[in-house]
């Protein structure tokens, strides 16, 4: 989950518009300047940035794939939450509370 949230993190931080940060694309390294996994950073960097038709025009995905990494990782963060329970005053609940409870000490 963390891995995930750090790497949205830092691309709401960079600037999309710079190539002097560094990278670890194998393309960039050896000097190819098309690599759809870079062109997906930029267009979800620029989507942070509020440049919506920029980040569209640059990798159809980026959009959706920001729903989906939020989406997960919000999935992953109500699965590591600690879970509290729910005390609900209904008396008829209760009622069968008790009668579970008696019936599986007996």
């Amino acid at each position: 989950m963390w891995v995930w949230a750090a790497g949205l993190f830092v691309l709401a931080l960079i600037n999309p518009e710079s190539h002097s940060h560094f990278t670890l694309c194998p393309f960039k390294n050896m000097g190819i300047d098309y690599c759809p996994g870079c062109g997906l950073g930029r267009s979800i960097s620029l989507l942070f940035h509020g440049e919506i038709e920029a980040s569209i025009k640059t990798h159809i995905l980026g959009v959706p794939a920001v729903i989906i990494l939020s989406s997960r990782i919000a999935s992953l963060f109500n699965k590591s939450a600690p879970k509290v329970p729910i005390i609900i005053n209904n008396p008829e609940r209760q009622n069968n509370a008790k009668h579970l409870t008696n019936n599986a000490i007996s």
